[in-house]
């Protein structure tokens, strides 16, 4: 066994490498940008280094620097994590040179894995089922539209080297073939510098069901299935573990076909492979195919260690110091059932889009595993992936472990950035995903249900107003018997309604409470504040805002009556970033006529584009920013205004 690893990743994937590899007594090393300096993973290692600037081009992606810090620190081998540099054969290749050892496959088994027509090819031959569809070199737009006929619509136009939906298009209808065609090679140069797609059948009732590979190099063993179904945009939102409706004789199809594939590239290490389910007509034995292999750890693979109580990260330092597979095929077992909630800061109400900002409280409940590579005080940066956590739990059975997961949503508290947590909350409670009816699109199809957002009740005001004038220690405890009598007020907003909040104190215990024409009485029982008869929910305030931790969290800001600013009206006119962020494409002109909805520019944050849509028909008065250039939130990017010679009436 290694007596030292270094960690080529950040977050929460380096936090989790490092607890189990404390757990074996090995000593580990994190390497971190200008924007990580004090974050948990370089807290937890006995070692850190400074790699350099916060971009992951200038510290996380450069293989050279990471290789050296592994080297000077006396590490034996380096964990890639996931991301980054996780899939990169080239890094692979030169870990190895350096006379380290890579903690995951051979840069071989990568390439054999990397591009999805390649690697669909060699799936064929080592029989595992594929998708029916056309993986071919010849990439003639008449070529690839007379095979989508020949497979028939609709079809999935998909990058070869694509990854999280980019350059991929569904197309329903022959005469939507070249536009979609063009859009997606387009997507593809952009993001990936290749513009090679191949096309597929489309499943109509898809299911995503992928299973856990792990392998010595020669054999490999399978630890069961995981349904990542629960996707937004391809990207995947509650992961769990088996999959629902999973039959004993298609587990054992897939399983076999995942060691098959595994086994037909020499693959050693944690890996997944992923198969997309026709599941219109329940699940059967023969209605799988292989969509691609991810060689690495996934991010869901807590919920796999839940049923089967093996820490995958344990295998994966023990394979690759030259331990045979710690467990044969019959060894395995599946216990009880397991879900994963992503809980990330982003914007749901605009789009899911990410949002940043300090945390100021984070706490989740002890029922729950909370995977975590923030804190409490902790940036959600511009820089990188928005994810706040995992949210993972067991339970004997299906039912049990989604009930544990809904009420650990609700009983978790997060304050100090958007989240996604009601989402999530809704999901978790959602008829038909609770009975097992689950698909890719069923997010997509009850998106308004989804992200209804609960209004604040009056005593959730109350209690926002309570921790507002009590600032730091919510008056539950310190009551307003200093004030006596006299009525104290306090303004507050939440989204787009103000509310003027007063109270009335009647005695140490005992307050009444009005905002506008509603009466609301609280009173003080054993050191506890009951609002209304309930409980005083928990409360955080920071920086002028109340977050009341009741309905997945509720946030209130804190209105200065003796300075208060007029609300900002929006201005169609000026087009600004709604986040920090690199501008990546500008394809406004000044002077340049545009209609509502054209494509003004593109801002790239945290590993996702973000298209900046013109808000009405107009004319291009003034471009603000040039392609390349870092941004602020708010920055102003494009100034419109009416055309020449519009009608002003």
């Amino acid at each position: 066994m290694f007596n030292k690893i270094l960690i080529a990743n950040r977050g929460e994937i380096a936090c989790r490498v490092i607890e189990t590899a404390r757990a074996m007594g090995v000593s580990t090393v994190a390497v971190y940008s200008d924007a990580d300096a004090e974050t948990k993973h370089v807290e937890l290692a006995d070692e850190a280094l400074h790699i350099g600037g916060a971009a992951p081009a200038d510290s996380y992606l450069l293989g050279e620097r990471l290789i050296r810090a592994a080297q000077d620190t006396g590490a034996q081998a380096i964990h890639p994590g996931y991301g980054f540099l996780s899939e990169n054969p080239d890094f692979v290749d030169a870990v190895v040179a350096a006379g380290l050892t890579f903690i995951g496959p051979s840069a071989n088994a990568i390439r054999k894995m990397g591009l999805k027509d390649a690697a669909k090819v060699l799936m064929e031959d080592a029989g595992v089922p594929v998708v029916p569809g056309y993986h071919g070199a010849d990439q003639d737009p008449d070529q690839l539209a007379a095979r989508a006929a020949e497979i028939g619509y609709p079809v999935l136009i998909k990058a070869v080297a694509g990854g999280g939906g980019k350059g991929m298009r569904l197309v329903e209808q022959p005469g939507e073939f070249a536009a979609a065609l063009t859009s997606a090679q387009g997507e593809a140069k952009t993001a990936f510098g290749n513009d090679v797609v191949l096309i597929e059948k489309y499943v109509q009732k898809p299911r995503h069901i992928e299973v856990q590979v792990f392998g010595d190099g020669t054999r490999a063993v399978h630890l069961f299935e995981r349904d990542c179904s629960l996707q937004r945009r391809h990207q995947k939102v509650i992961e769990e573990a088996p999959a629902p409706g999973m039959t004993e004789e298609m587990r054992a199809a897939m399983g076999q076909a995942a060691v098959r594939a595994a086994e037909a590239i020499g693959y050693s290490g944690a890996g997944t492979v992923e198969f997309i389910v026709d599941g219109s007509d329940g699940l059967h034995a023969d209605k799988f195919w292989f969509m691609e292999m991810n060689t690495r750890l996934q991010v869901e693979h807590p919920v796999t260690e839940a049923i089967t109580g093996v820490d995958l990260v344990d295998w994966q330092l023990r394979v690759a110091a030259g331990e045979p597979l710690p467990m044969k095929q019959e060894d395995l077992t599946i216990s009880g059932h397991a879900f994963e909630a992503r809980l990330y800061a982003e914007d749901v109400p605009k789009g899911f889009l990410p949002a940043t900002g300090r945390l100021s409280h984070l706490k989740f409940p002890a029922t729950c595993r909370s995977d975590s590579g923030v804190r409490a005080g902790d940036d959600i940066s511009p820089w990188y992936d928005p994810m706040i956590a995992k949210v993972i739990t067991h339970g004997p059975s299906r039912g049990a472990a989604l009930q544990k997961l809904a009420r650990a949503l609700e009983q978790t508290e997060v304050a100090g950035t958007t989240t996604n947590l009601s989402f999530l909350g809704a999901l978790a409670t959602h008829t038909g995903f609770a009975g097992g009816d689950v698909d890719t699109g069923l997010i997509a199809r009850d998106l308004e249900q989804l992200t209804q957002t609960d209004q604040p009740e009056p005593r959730h005001i109350v209690a926002a107003a309570m921790a507002a004038i009590g600032g730091q220690t919510p008056l539950r405890e310190a009551g307003f018997s200093l004030w006596g009598a006299a009525p104290q007020s306090v303004s507050l907003r939440w989204q787009e309604d103000e509310y003027v909040v007063s109270v009335q104190v009647l005695s140490p215990d005992q307050q009444l409470w009005h905002i506008g024409e509603t009466r609301v009485t609280a009173h003080r029982v054993g050191g506890a504040w009951l609002i209304d008869g309930k409980a005083m929910p928990q409360t955080n305030v920071d920086a002028g805002r109340v977050t009341v931790f009741d309905c997945y969290g509720l946030s209130f800001d804190i209105l200065d009556p003796l300075d208060r600013a007029q609300s900002t009206q929006n201005n169609s006119d000026l087009i600004e970033a709604p986040m920090p962020g690199v501008v990546k494409a500008v394809f406004a002109k000044a002077g340049m006529m545009v209609k509502e909805g054209d494509r003004l520019a593109i801002l790239e944050a945290m590993k996702m584009e973000h298209a900046l849509l013109a808000a009405r028909d107009g004319q291009v008065r003034d471009v603000l920013v040039q392609e390349g250039e870092q941004v602020e939130a708010g920055a102003a990017l494009v100034q419109l205004e009416e055309a020449d010679g519009a009608d002003a009436g």
